[in-house]
């Protein structure tokens, strides 16, 4: 599988910067990535902070 060209913590970061109300679509068009790859974060990482992934990556080991 591929691996993804950003790390949890900056998708946190930008999922971060949507909540602080900057809109998605400028979002997406600075950082040069799709809408649907947000969304599919948001679902994945929305409401987490650096320590819940971290907990969450030993618990897949």
């Amino acid at each position: 599988m591929k691996s993804s060209r950003y790390t949890e913590t900056q998708i946190i970061a930008i999922l971060r910067q949507a909540e602080g109300g900057i809109l998605i679509a400028e979002l997406c068009r600075e950082h040069g990535m799709s809408s649907a790859s947000f969304y599919k974060w948001r679902a994945k990482y929305g409401g987490m902070d650096a320590a819940m992934i971290s907990q969450m990556k030993a618990m897949e080991e």
